[in-house]
């Protein structure tokens, strides 16, 4: 008699490991094999964000942008309170916060010369920003705000310095105007700057129920595709470069019209270089 197709198939009860992450029977794996097996998944997933980021590209022609922002100083239209305000800028790109110190005592004419440093994440050409007054023993107060497109000037190399409007309880761009230097750049993306663009997946332990019978293995689960969201006020930034008394003294001679602290920012943005600066001040006349 012919052998029928059910019979060539082995029917019965499965082994204890089968479908079990590592083999290995002992009915599921051991805590060393699943932590590997995490690890691999961890791996797998930042590989996978990667590849999609640049195109699949090759890693040495990966590059990133890098925006820099200089938040020079502000002419608000009113002091709000009964002293003098203490204002600081809080900047948002994308889903990173930055801060400005806080100038104490700087009422409707603050001063902050604050240099951001940061990634523009891919399809960003936009930030938004605040500027609040800090309170000791109540929340902060926001004073002023406005959302700023990044010129395209800016996107194609220029250093572009620019008196934005800003909003507030006065009404739209009537609550004074904040002088910001931008500059942008294309830099190559390094393994420390990859893991900041997408973090390791957060894994948790799904109960049997959800996994295959028998099997209540670690799983990954990966976040999605978007930038990092960096809570509130504390990305750390590097140590903008020391700009000395003559540097000022030596490119301000040569635009006497220009205020020394634009020129401070234009340094900074610059990494101290004068000849760059002075050519980007050069482009703003």
């Amino acid at each position: 008699m012919a052998t029928t197709r059910r019979e060539q198939v082995m029917v019965g009860e499965l082994p204890e490991d089968f479908l079990s992450i590592g083999g290995g029977g002992g009915g599921g794996p051991s805590p060393m094999q699943g932590s590997q097996q995490i690890s691999n998944d961890e791996q797998t997933a930042r590989m996978l964000q990667y590849e999609q980021s640049v195109g699949g590209q090759g890693f040495q022609q990966a590059t990133i942008g890098r925006l820099s922002i200089t938040v020079a100083q502000a002419k608000l239209a009113k002091n709000y309170g009964m002293t003098r305000m203490d204002p600081y800028c809080r900047i948002r790109v994308g889903h990173a916060v930055f801060e400005t110190p806080t100038d104490s005592n700087g009422s409707k004419n603050p001063r902050w010369n604050k240099v951001i440093q940061c990634n523009l994440p891919t399809g960003v050409n936009t930030f938004y920003l605040e500027i609040f007054d800090e309170k000791s023993f109540t929340t902060d107060n926001r004073i002023a705000w406005a959302h700023v497109t990044i010129p395209q000037s800016v996107l194609n190399g220029e250093t572009k310095e620019e008196w934005y409007s800003l909003s507030g309880k006065q009404g739209n761009d009537k609550e004074g105007m904040i002088n910001v230097v931008l500059s942008y750049s294309q830099v190559a993306a390094s393994p420390w700057m990859m893991q900041q663009q997408f973090p390791a997946p957060q894994v948790m332990v799904l109960p049997s129920a959800y996994a295959y019978p028998g099997v209540g293995a670690p799983m990954a689960v990966y976040p999605p595709m978007h930038p990092p969201v960096v809570q509130g006020p504390v990305m750390h930034q590097q140590q903008p470069p020391a700009i000395t008394q003559e540097d000022l003294n030596s490119i301000q001679e040569m635009f006497p019209d220009t205020d020394q602290e634009v020129i401070r920012s234009v340094l900074e943005a610059n990494r101290g270089n004068r000849e760059a600066a002075v050519t980007s001040l050069l482009s703003m006349q």
